[in-house]
C-alpha cells in the first residue's frame, strides 16, 4: 500500500505531531469555555489495520457531543499495514498517549484523566495497549497512564480464535495483519494479557454479530477473572451496517450506545 498522504486537520481541530513519522499525527478538539484542564478521550480509528484516517474516523455527532460534555477529544493517525506492523501501531497508540500527557499544559487537558477509545481494528489496538504493559512501559509509563478503555465492536481480541471463525474475506485481512505464526498471533491478542496489569477499567460494546460478540464476551470474562472491571454491552445492529453504525451514530442522543458511554465516562472521570 502506498504511504498515506498528509491530510489536513478535521474541521474545528488543531493538528499536532506526536512522532516523527508523517503518519504520527492527531487532531485535537478542546471543550469550549473550559476554565480548567479537561479530561481527554483519545480515539483510534478502524480500517482493518490497513486503512482509515483521523479526519473521518467518527460520525458527525461524536466529537461535538463529547466536547459538549466537557471533554477534549483527539483522533489519531497511525502507521498502516503492510508498510508497518501491528506492533508499530501499538507503539503509535502508546506514543500518542505519552505525547498527550507530556503536552497536557499546552493543550489544556488533565494528564491524569485520559481514556482511550477505538472502533474495529482501533478497538483491538486500544485493548492491546490497555492490557499489554510493554507498550506503555517502553515510554516510561504504566497501565495507569490511562483511566480506562472503550472498545467499540472490536475483533481479534484473541487472534487465533478470530482466525478460526473468519470467513474468506476477513481471513485475508487478519492474516495480512497478524501473519501465520501462532506465537505472534497470541502475542498480539489482548486476552493473552488480561491477567494484568491492565488499564483500570474497560467498556466493551458489540453489535449482534457472532464473532464480535464472542470476542467481546471472552475478553470481558478474562478481564473480570483478573479483577479488572469490564462492562460488556450488546448494542442493536447486525452485520457490516451495524458495525459501522456503532461508530457513525455514537454521540446521537437517540442512539443507545451514547448514554452507555456517557454514564461510563462520568463514572471514570469522576
Amino acid at each position: 500500500m502506498a504511504a498515506r498522504m498528509k491530510s489536513d486537520p478535521a474541521p474545528g481541530a488543531a493538528e499536532y505531531a506526536y512522532g516523527a513519522d508523517p503518519s504520527q499525527k492527531l487532531d485535537l478538539w478542546t471543550s469550549e469555555g473550559a476554565t480548567k484542564p479537561t479530561p481527554l478521550v483519545l480515539f483510534v480509528h478502524g480500517g482493518g489495520w490497513k486503512q482509515g484516517d483521523k479526519t473521518n474516523a467518527t460520525g458527525a455527532d461524536m466529537v461535538g457531543h463529547l466536547t459538549g460534555q466537557g471533554y477534549a477529544v483527539a483522533s489519531i493517525n497511525y502507521r498502516l499495514v503492510p508498510a508497518a506492523t501491528v506492533e508499530k501501531q501499538a507503539q503509535d497508540v502508546a506514543a500518542a498517549i505519552a505525547w498527550a500527557r507530556d503536552n497536557a499544559a499546552k493543550i489544556g487537558i488533565d494528564p491524569t484523566k485520559i481514556v482511550i477509545m477505538g472502533h474495529s481494528a482501533g478497538a483491538h489496538l486500544v485493548a492491546l495497549v490497555g492490557t499489554d504493559e510493554r507498550w506503555l512501559e517502553a515510554l516510561g509509563l504504566t497501565e495507569g497512564a490511562v483511566r480506562g478503555v472503550i472498545a467499540l465492536d472490536g475483533a481479534a481480541y484473541d487472534v487465533p480464535s478470530q482466525l478460526d471463525q473468519a470467513g474468506p474475506m476477513m481471513r485475508n485481512t487478519y492474516e495480512q495483519a497478524f501473519g501465520s505464526d501462532i506465537a505472534r498471533q497470541r502475542a498480539l491478542s489482548p486476552t493473552t494479557y488480561a491477567a494484568g496489569p491492565n488499564a483500570p477499567t474497560f467498556l466493551i460494546l458489540h453489535i449482534d454479530r457472532a464473532d464480535g460478540k464472542a470476542q467481546s464476551e471472552a475478553l470481558g470474562e478474562a478481564l473480570a477473572k483478573s479483577g479488572t472491571p469490564a462492562q460488556v454491552k450488546a448494542i442493536d445492529g447486525k452485520g457490516l451496517r451495524g458495525h459501522m453504525e456503532i461508530n457513525r451514530e455514537l454521540g446521537r442522543a437517540d442512539y443507545p450506545a451514547t448514554a452507555i458511554v456517557d454514564d461510563w465516562l462520568k463514572t471514570v472521570f469522576g
